[in-house]
C-alpha cells in the first residue's frame, strides 16, 4: 500500500472514529476501541476494491490498542493550561489508574511528545477487613448487639462469625461480662445499655478522606488490627513536550524489503533499537529451592577451606553410627521406634576389629580417663544395619581414617546429605531430611575456637545475632546449642547444635591425645522454609511441592536468618556514618548505564525501598522500650534519609532518561540528514549521466569530413568508445569524457587552421 493512500485511509477513519463518538465525550477506552472496529467494518470501508484489508485492519487495530487512551490524554492535555494529574484524569474517565499510566508511558516513547514528572504521595486505606467494619460495624459492635437483654450462652456466641474477635475486644471495653455460675455454662450479659462504636467512625472518617483527624495512636491500633494500610500512590502529572501533537503515528519495528523496493520506507517513522534490552531466557533447567540453599551451605564451606567427606554410604552399621560415638546400647535412640532397621541385609559382615575391640572396652570397662558406661557390650547389636539417623556417622569414618595417617595433620570437613528417622509425620517434620556437619580437627582447639567458627560460618550466612547455650549429647563434651534472633518471629530460634568430640570417642581411633575435634551441625529444611516462607515441610519436598514456586526465577539464595528489615537498618546505620547504602550506589551505577525504557524497573526498585524503611519505622515504633526520645528521632532522621535518597534517584532517572532520548533524537535527525544527502547526490549523478550521454551522442552524429580532420588515427577507422555490458559505469564515463575532450582539442586545432 502506497504511503499516500495509507496517510487517506487513516485520515478517514480518524474522521469516522471522530464522528462515531463525539456526541458521547464519557464513554470507556474499550468502548471507544469497540466503536474503533465498528467503523473499520462499515460498508463503505470494506476492503472491496478501494478499503482497507484485513491486513491493515488488524495493523490499526494493534496501533490502536492504547490509541483510545492516549488520543483521550493528548486532547485533555490540549484543552488543559498546565498539566494533568494521571490519577485525577482516570477518576474523570472512570478507568483504573494503570491504564492512565501505560498511555503515559507509551506516549513517553513516541519522544518529546509530552513530559512525565513522577510524584509520589502517601495516604491511608481501609483494608478488605476495614471497609467491611466501616459499612457493617465492628466486630465488638456486632457482639455486643447480637447480646440480648436475657444474656447469651457464651457457646453460641463463640459460633457466631465474629464471635471470637468481638468478645475479647467488648471485654476489654467493658461492654459485656461473662456469668459462670448459670446453670447450663458461662452465660454473657451487657454492662452497658449503649455503645458508640468509635472503630467504624474512625474507619468512616479514613473512607471520607478525613484521615488527618485521627491521632498517631488510633491509627497504629487500627494498622495492628490490620484494618488501615498506608499506601504510597505513585501518580504522573503530564505536560506538553517540545514535540508535542495530537496525532500518534505507530512507530515501525521492521524494515521490509518491500519498504526499501519502494522507497516507502522514507515516510514512515521507526522505532530506535534498543541495544542494552535482555532477551527472554528459556524457561527451563530450574533448581529446587532445597538445592539453591544447598549450594550455598556448600559455597560457604569451600570458601572457608573445607573438604567435602564421602557420604555415600545411606545404609550404616549400628557400630559407625552409634557405638562409635560413644553413644551407649541401650540408648533411647536406638530404638525401634526412632530408627529404620534393615531386615536385608540385617547385619554388617566387615567392621575393623582391633577399633571394635578398643570400643567394646571403652564402653563396658572405661580407659583413657574415662569410667565408661559398665554394661556388657555386645558385637551382634553392633553389627545391626540400618539406615543413618546422622551424618556424625560419616564424620566418624572419616576421623577414623585420618587416625591411620602419621604423622597427624590438621584437617576441616564438612558434608550435607540426608539421613533418616523414624518420625512422626507433621508440618515441621520428616522421615528423611537433609542434615548440615561441619568438622575441624587439630592441636589445642577450645570451646571457644568453636564459638569463633561458628560465628564466622553463620555471618556467612546473614545470622549476626547469636547466643550459646549448654546442652548435652552423648558424643560431645562440652555442648552447646545454637541460637538465634529471628527478627520476623520476634524471638530466638535454635539454628544449630555444637560441641567438642570426647576422648572417649577419639582416642580409640588413634589420634594423639592433644587433638580435638570440634563439630556443630544443623538442618537444611528450616533455613530453607524461612527464606521461602513456607510454614508446611510438605510444601517443600513430595507430591505436594508447588512446581511454580519451584520454578520461581530468583538468582542466588539470599543471606539467611536476617530479616529484611534488619538489613535495612545496618544499610541505614552505614549512611548515618556517611557513607550511601550499598544498595542505592549499585542502582545508581545501573542507571548510568541503562536506558529510559528501564524505567518501570527502577519505578519498582523505588517502591521497594519506601516500603522497607517504612516496615523499619513500624518496627522501632514497636519495639521501643527504654528511651522513647531517642527511637523518635531515630525515626524522624530515617525519614529524612529515606525521602532525601528518594528524591536524588528519581531526579537522577528523569536526567537519564531525557539524556537517552535527546541522544537518540539527535541520531535520528542525523541519519535523515545523510539520506537526504544520499538522495540529492543520486540526481546530480543522473544529470551527469544524463549530459555524457548527450555530448556522445553528438559526436556520433557528426559529419564524415569533421573525423577526416581530426588526424591519422580517426581516419584508420577508430571511433569513439561505446558502452558495454562488462565495463563498469564509472569507466564509462570516464572514457567518454576523455574522448570528448579530444574532440574538443581538435576542433579548436581545426579552428586555428582555419583562420591560419
Amino acid at each position: 500500500m502506497e504511503p499516500g493512500w495509507r496517510w487517506e485511509l487513516s485520515a478517514v477513519h480518524h474522521l469516522r472514529l471522530r464522528r462515531h463518538t463525539q456526541d458521547d465525550d464519557t464513554l470507556s477506552p474499550a468502548l471507544r476501541l469497540d466503536t474503533f472496529k465498528m467503523a473499520m467494518h462499515s460498508p463503505d470501508s470494506g476492503s472491496g476494491g478501494s478499503g482497507p484489508g484485513q491486513d491493515t485492519l488488524s495493523t490499526l487495530e494493534a496501533a490502536m490498542a492504547d490509541g483510545p487512551v492516549a488520543e483521550l490524554l493528548l486532547r485533555r492535555l490540549e484543552a488543559s493550561d498546565g498539566g494533568l494529574d494521571s490519577a485525577e484524569l482516570a477518576a474523570e474517565l472512570g478507568m483504573e489508574h494503570q491504564a492512565v499510566v501505560g498511555a503515559v508511558k507509551s506516549l513517553q516513547a513516541l519522544g518529546e511528545v509530552i513530559e512525565a514528572e513522577l510524584r509520589s504521595t502517601k495516604r491511608w486505606e481501609l483494608t478488605a477487613e476495614g471497609e467491611e467494619i466501616a459499612r457493617e460495624g465492628s466486630h465488638e459492635a456486632r457482639v455486643f448487639r447480637s447480646i440480648p437483654p436475657e444474656g447469651l450462652a457464651q457457646s453460641e456466641l463463640m459460633r457466631l462469625p465474629s464471635g471470637k474477635v468481638g468478645f475479647s475486644k467488648a471485654m476489654s471495653n467493658k461492654w459485656i461480662r461473662v456469668d459462670k455460675s448459670a446453670a447450663d455454662g458461662p452465660r454473657v450479659f451487657r454492662v452497658v445499655d449503649s455503645m458508640e462504636d468509635e472503630v467504624q467512625r474512625r474507619l468512616q472518617l479514613v473512607q471520607g478522606g478525613q484521615a488527618e483527624k485521627l491521632g498517631e495512636k488510633e491509627r497504629s491500633e487500627l494498622r495492628k488490627r490490620k484494618l488501615l494500610a498506608e499506601v504510597t500512590l505513585k501518580t504522573y502529572w503530564v505536560s506538553k513536550g517540545s514535540a508535542f501533537s495530537t496525532s500518534i503515528s505507530k512507530q515501525e519495528t521492521e524494515l521490509s524489503p518491500e519498504m526499501i523496493s519502494s522507497g516507502s520506507w522514507r515516510d514512515r517513522p521507526f522505532k530506535p533499537y534498543n541495544f542494552l534490552a535482555h532477551g527472554v531466557l528459556p524457561d527451563s533447567g530450574h533448581l529446587h529451592p532445597l538445592l539453591k540453599v544447598r549450594s550455598q551451605f556448600r559455597q560457604i564451606f569451600l570458601e572457608m577451606g573445607f573438604t567435602e567427606m564421602p557420604t555415600d554410604n545411606f545404609i550404616e552399621s549400628s557400630f559407625w553410627n552409634f557405638d562409635a560415638l560413644f553413644q551407649p546400647q541401650q540408648h533411647p535412640a536406638r530404638d525401634q521406634h526412632d530408627t529404620f532397621f534393615l531386615r536385608d541385609p540385617a547385619e554388617a559382615l566387615q567392621l575393623p576389629m582391633d577399633y571394635v575391640q578398643r570400643v567394646k572396652r571403652t564402653h563396658s570397662q572405661g580407659g583413657y580417663g574415662s569410667q565408661g558406661y559398665k554394661y556388657t557390650w555386645k558385637l551382634d547389636e553392633a553389627r545391626k544395619n540400618l539406615l543413618r539417623t546422622h551424618t556424625t556417622s560419616a564424620s566418624a569414618r572419616a576421623l577414623y581414617r585420618l587416625a591411620q595417617k602419621k604423622p597427624f595433620t590438621p584437617v576441616k570437613y564438612f558434608s550435607i546429605d540426608r539421613v533418616f528417622r523414624n518420625e512422626t509425620l507433621d508440618a515441621t517434620h520428616l522421615a528423611e531430611f537433609h542434615q548440615i556437619e561441619g568438622v575441624v580437627a587439630d592441636h589445642g582447639l577450645t570451646l571457644g575456637h568453636l564459638m569463633g567458627i561458628l560465628r564466622e560460618f553463620f555471618t556467612k550466612l546473614g545470622i549476626t545475632q547469636l547466643r550459646f547455650k549448654p546442652a548435652y549429647n552423648p558424643y560431645t563434651e562440652p555442648s552447646m546449642e545454637v541460637f538465634s534472633y529471628h527478627q520476623g518471629l520476634k524471638k530466638w530460634v535454635e539454628v544449630g547444635n555444637s560441641g567438642v568430640f570426647r576422648p572417649e570417642m577419639l582416642l580409640p581411633m588413634g589420634l594423639p591425645e592433644n587433638v580435638s575435634v570440634i563439630a556443630w551441625g544443623l538442618s537444611l529444611e528450616r533455613p530453607t522454609m524461612i527464606k521461602y516462607g513456607i510454614n508446611n515441610i510438605r510444601d517443600l519436598v513430595g507430591h505436594k511441592v508447588d512446581v511454580p514456586h519451584v520454578k520461581c526465577k530468583d538468582q542466588e539464595p539470599q543471606p539467611l536468618g536476617e530479616s529484611k528489615e534488619h538489613q535495612q537498618w545496618e544499610e541505614n546505620c552505614k549512611e548515618e556514618a556517611g557513607g550511601g547504602p550499598a544498595s542505592a550506589s549499585c542502582q545508581l551505577t545501573v542507571l548510568e548505564g541503562k536506558s529510559g525504557l528501564y524505567f518501570s524497573s527502577l519505578d519498582s526498585s523505588i517502591d521497594i525501598l519506601q516500603k522497607r524503611a517504612q516496615e523499619l519505622i513500624e518496627n522501632i515504633n514497636e519495639s521501643r522500650q527504654k528511651d522513647h526520645a531517642l527511637m523518635t528521632n531515630f525515626r524522624n532522621s530515617l525519614k529524612t534519609k529515606v525521602s532525601d535518597l528518594t528524591e536524588k534517584l528519581e531526579e537522577r532517572i528523569y536526567q537519564i532518561y531525557n539524556d537517552h532520548n535527546k541522544i537518540i533524537q539527535e541520531k535520528l535527525q542525523e541519519f535523515t540528514q545523510k539520506m537526504a544527502k544520499i538522495s540529492h547526490l543520486e540526481t546530480e549523478l543522473k544529470q551527469v549521466c544524463h549530459s555524457v550521454e548527450t555530448v556522445y551522442k553528438d559526436l556520433c552524429l557528426q559529419p564524415e569530413s569533421l573525423r577526416l580532420r581530426r588526424g591519422p588515427d580517426h581516419s584508420r577507422g577508430k571511433s569513439p568508445p561505446r558502452p558495454s555490458d562488462s565495463q563498469p559505469p564509472d569507466v564509462f564515463v570516464s572514457s567518454v569524457a576523455e574522448t570528448t575532450s579530444q574532440a574538443t582539442a581538435s576542433e579548436e586545432q581545426t579552428h586555428r587552421d582555419g583562420e591560419c
